[in-house]
This record gives C-alpha cells, sequence and structure tokens, in this order.
C-alpha cells in the first residue's frame, strides 16, 4: 500500500444471508483529500463507513485506514478516525464546553490537554461565545459544528462525515463546508457520504459513484462530467445508477430504477 493512501480498500465484500451489500468493492483515497462516496437508497455507502470505521465487520477483500487492517488492528483503526453521523452524538443537557471536554476525557486526555483542547476546537468553530450555553438553545447549525468538533477531539488522521449537513439550511451548510475545506487543506483526510450532489461537487477532490455494491463511476468532478458530457454531478450520478431507455445501463449492468440519493 502507497504510505500516500489513507484510505486503501481492495476488493470489499459483505453479505447479509443470500443479500450481497458489497461485491468487490475498490477505493482508494489519498492524505489530505476529500472523497465523496455517492450512490442510490440501498447502495452500500452506510455499510462501507461502518466496515471502514470497525463497526461492521468485512466478509471479504482488505480495508487499510491510515495503513492499519480494519480486521487485524482494529484498536490502531479507530485511533486513527473520527466518525460524524446523521445523528448528532451531541448532549442537549451539556454545555457545549461539557460536551467537548467530555469527549476528551473519553479519549483519555490529561485533564489540562482537555481544557486546552476544548478551547481551541470552540474557537475553531466560532462556538466560543456560546460555549457555555446548553446546546439546548443552540441553532442546528451550531449543534452541527460541535458535533464535528467533538469528532477531532482526538486529532483523527482520517474523518468519516455521513450526511453531515443533513437538515441544515443553505447558509449553515456553506459554512460547514468552509470547515471541511480547512480540515482537509490541514491534512486531514476526510471520506464524504452525501445526499446532496451539489455538496459532491463543490467540496471533493475526488467522486465515487456506489451502485449495487459495486463502484461504477470515480474521478475528479470534472472527470466524471467531462467523461459522461453532463452539465452536472446530477447528470451524472443518473447516468450511472439509473437504466436507458432501452434497458440496463451497460456501464453499470442495472435494471433498477432510483432518483433518491439517500443512506
Amino acid at each position: 500500500m502507497s504510505h500516500q493512501l489513507a484510505v486503501d480498500v481492495r476488493g470489499l465484500r459483505k453479505s447479509y444471508g443470500d443479500q450481497t451489500v458489497l461485491d468487490g468493492v475498490d477505493l482508494a483515497v489519498r492524505a489530505g483529500t476529500i472523497t465523496a462516496l455517492l450512490g442510490p437508497n440501498g447502495a452500500g455507502k452506510t455499510t462501507t463507513v461502518g466496515i471502514l470505521s470497525t463497526l461492521l465487520s468485512l466478509d471479504g477483500g482488505t480495508a487499510r485506514i491510515a495503513g492499519y487492517d480494519v480486521a487485524e488492528e482494529p484498536e490502531n483503526v479507530r485511533a486513527s478516525i473520527g466518525v460524524t453521523g446523521q445523528v448528532s452524538a451531541v448532549d442537549d443537557l451539556l454545555t457545549g464546553v461539557e460536551n467537548l471536554r467530555l469527549m476528551g476525557s473519553l479519549h483519555h486526555l490529561g485533564r489540562h490537554e482537555v481544557r486546552e483542547r476544548a478551547d481551541a476546537l470552540l474557537a475553531q468553530f466560532g462556538l466560543t461565545d456560546a460555549a457555555r450555553k446548553p446546546v439546548s438553545t443552540w441553532s442546528g447549525g451550531m449543534r452541527r459544528k460541535l458535533d464535528l468538533a467533538m469528532t477531532l477531539v482526538g486529532s483523527p488522521a482520517v474523518v468519516f462525515l455521513d450526511e453531515p449537513t443533513t437538515g441544515l439550511d443553505p447558509r449553515s451548510r456553506r459554512t460547514l463546508w468552509d470547515e471541511v475545506r480547512a480540515l482537509a487543506s490541514a491534512g486531514t483526510t476526510i471520506l464524504l457520504t452525501t445526499q446532496y450532489l451539489e455538496e459532491a461537487d463543490q467540496l471533493a477532490d475526488r467522486v465515487a459513484v456506489l451502485d449495487r455494491g459495486r463502484i461504477v463511476g470515480e474521478g475528479t468532478p470534472a472527470e466524471l462530467k467531462s467523461a459522461h458530457d453532463a452539465g452536472s454531478l446530477d447528470d451524472v450520478f443518473l447516468r450511472l445508477t439509473e437504466p436507458s431507455a432501452t434497458g440496463a445501463d451497460p456501464t453499470t449492468g442495472s435494471d433498477h430504477t432510483t432518483k433518491e440519493v439517500a443512506r
């Protein structure tokens, strides 16, 4: 594996009974970049993230995160990653600073380091003024930023963002985009799943489209749009994941129709 690959997935397979969810997925994410993983409902995106974050076991293939094998070295993988899911991990009854300090304690940071890390993250995300107010009084955008800040307490090398801006208004969404860009610029590797194709177009260095358990398209947003003579990633996505008028899409072998991009 190249030392430059923060995520190195080869031939990943996962089944539940006779249902194949992942059917030989290959995915390579270079360190310090943002990759968006797109796919229709049931394509296997959340299963992929679950395996890479050691929450689910794999049935075949290999996956390495920050150089560590997810099956053989799960503790090292967990120490190298941060995960922000669709459901917020913040405790509404606590203040912002209390949430961050609690997370620091869970990462076994020393008391002084916990305080320093919490204060630094509050400042980084523009949350210092509200830090000592209960999170229940915060706006949705502020809560989402706190959620991301909590993911970063342990200074992970790789961050998985599973639809991080779902439910946010456009202004809050774009503010979070800025934070994600800043993380990547500082060297953090980000694997992003999103239902907003504009988000992938704006943020991602590379995009991978997952359909029926396989990667059916991969490249920079510009490369994908050029290759499919498409004006937007929406058009690329539909061409890769929907059947053509004459039958199955020759790129995917797909014989199903779906327009919704979801988990």
